[in-house]
């Protein structure tokens, strides 16, 4: 494992180099809502080189290591920027197949992958966990676990804070996660503790208000009919978080294949019950598709998945 920077849009990013075999797919992983690399993601990567691919973390600008002047700020162009820029350092690394990028992504990344590898031509795979792919439907979604209050609070703090960036002024900053019925990002029940879990030193919990309305006009489920490479879409059936219908509803339009695991939407993560199977699915998924006769796949046994 080695550590290094690129630059996306004239920002240094802080990434990780996990090694792999010589010539070898590298795997780009992208984190979610406010994740930072050391939050969660060196598990799943420590597994992709431990099966002999190559994988790459990184912080988004604005989070973790990276540089950025505005921190802890959401913009989705940026962040695929970021994602974009990462693949192009990943397939300068040593010992990677700069023709066999594999892209991965986790909540929020779980959307971010579809959009990027939908605009380049050097992807060979796709894998979505948990994916959040409509911002509108999320929104939906919020109503079922929130109180009228609450909705109605989260949107006039985002509001006031979109108008103070556009002022040149700080925004309003809220917790990612909160307790139920306190202000937050996220504040359905376990949330608070599901994040604290796999928070890394770089970790804030701390994210711009706006970033609700940012949320609200994601729909790279758009792009998933313009996939052309092999897709797995790994759902949660009882996530309260991204909803699994416009998943569902996404994995069909791009042909994806799809793996059920019955529990909720931070259960894939390190620590959590479906965490292995997540991760031994996806090994699977990429062998049978990359052709990858090399590639060790743990052998884990979890009822229901």
């Amino acid at each position: 494992m080695t550590t290094f920077s690129f630059t996306s849009s004239g920002v240094r990013c802080a990434a990780t180099h996990f090694v792999g075999a010589a010539g070898a797919p590298v795997v780009v992983l992208a984190h979610g809502l406010a994740g930072t690399q050391d939050s969660g993601l060196a598990p799943f990567a420590e597994a992709f080189a431990a099966a002999g691919l190559h994988a790459v973390t990184f912080d988004y600008r604005g989070f973790g290591a990276s540089d950025g002047d505005q921190r802890q700020v959401v913009s989705l162009t940026d962040q695929i920027a970021d994602l974009n820029a990462a693949v192009d350092a990943a397939k300068r690394l040593p010992g990677v197949d700069p023709a066999r990028i594999v892209l991965w992504g986790i909540s929020l990344g779980g959307g971010h992958v579809v959009s990027v590898a939908a605009q380049r031509t050097d992807v060979v795979a796709v894998i979505s966990a948990v994916p959040l792919v409509d911002g509108l439907a999320a929104a939906r979604l919020a109503t079922k676990h929130h109180s009228a209050g609450q909705l109605l609070a989260s949107t006039g703090r985002g509001m006031a804070s979109a108008v103070r960036r556009k002022a040149g002024r700080g925004p309003t900053m809220i917790p990612v996660v909160a307790h139920p019925g306190e202000t937050g990002a996220f504040t359905i029940p376990g949330a608070y503790e599901d994040y604290y879990a796999i928070a890394g030193p770089t970790w804030r919990n701390e994210i711009a208000a706006d970033v609700v309305m940012e949320l609200g006009g994601r729909a790279p489920a758009k792009a998933a009919a313009e996939l052309s490479v092999p897709w797995l879409v790994q759902v949660a059936d009882f996530d309260r978080s991204a909803p699994l219908h416009a998943a569902m509803k996404a994995a069909f339009s791009g042909r994806a294949e799809v793996r059920h695991y019955p529990g909720d939407h931070f259960d894939l993560f390190p620590g959590k019950a479906f965490h292995e199977p997540a991760v031994q699915h996806a090994l699977h998924f990429l062998k049978r598709h990359l052709g990858l006769a090399d590639v060790v796949v743990p052998a884990v046994e979890v009822a229901g998945v």
